[in-house]
């Protein structure tokens, strides 16, 4: 086989390759009827910043809100 025919050979071998990666797979999810298949969910204040306490969370919650208002970080 000559050069010419080998590089074309080679290039198409590499197209093939390199075109291969470009498909998509289907991804099918199996839902179960009645289960929630995600993450648990939890409070937000059940963290070790707040220790559970739900008004200490409330608390930081009020002053972060009071520094975003434009109003009063401007006075």
């Amino acid at each position: 086989m000559n050069t010419r025919g080998l590089m074309s050979m080679l290039a198409a071998v590499v197209l093939a390759v390199g075109l291969t990666g470009c498909g998509e797979q289907p991804q099918v999810v199996s839902y179960e009827q009645g289960k929630y298949q995600g993450k648990a969910d939890s409070q937000p204040w059940d963290n070790p910043v707040f220790k559970g306490d739900k008004a200490a969370w409330e608390l930081a919650m009020k002053n972060r809100t009071r520094g975003q208002n434009e109003y009063n970080r401007t006075q």
